[in-house]
């Protein structure tokens, strides 16, 4: 399936809600997010010919935002920090609400504490993706979704619950 350029922004356009969750639960500062935004988008771009259509774009777009993401995220931990001088626009968040806000604050500062596994599947789940598209996106069987979602969602609840925000 071969799709144009104004087709390819505007399904990015669609989903790019993915993009800023990825972004969010891999890093804290802003900037990160933004650099790790850009790239997703330069990696589905560049892997776009691989798209076949077989799956649902925001499926496919997943599994290429998360293993940008998983591979940016190493890059990031091997920098020093160091700051650069250009002034990037703030990634904007429709709908703002401020308890909202502090609810998912709570949430990625948890989803933060999970391993890199764990991030993508609970991220993936929370999406709506079925056990078999989460399956083919990890290169995992269901029963081990299951398995590793249960565990990850228990695992979740006590760092929230230890984090203070309690159920």
């Amino acid at each position: 399936m071969q799709l144009t350029e104004k087709e390819f922004l505007a399904a990015i356009n669609k989903h790019k809600g993915i993009i800023y969750k990825v972004s969010r639960i891999y890093f804290d500062k802003l900037e990160d997010q933004q650099d790790l935004f850009q790239e997703i988008i330069l990696q589905l771009w560049k892997s776009l010919a691989s798209f076949k259509g077989k799956s649902e774009f925001s499926s496919w777009m997943y599994r290429v935002a998360l293993n940008t993401a998983i591979v940016f995220f190493k890059k990031e931990k091997r920098k020093s920090d160091s700051y650069s001088s250009l002034k990037i626009e703030p990634i904007a968040y429709q709908d703002y609400n401020d308890k909202k806000d502090q609810e998912l604050d709570h949430f990625y500062k948890a989803v933060k504490k999970l391993n890199k596994i764990e991030k993508a599947l609970i991220l993936q789940f929370i999406e709506g993706f079925s056990g078999k598209e989460i399956a083919e996106n990890m290169g995992i069987t269901e029963v081990n979704v299951r398995v590793k979602i249960n565990r990850t969602k228990n695992k979740l609840k006590e760092i929230i619950k230890n984090q203070g925000y309690g159920f």
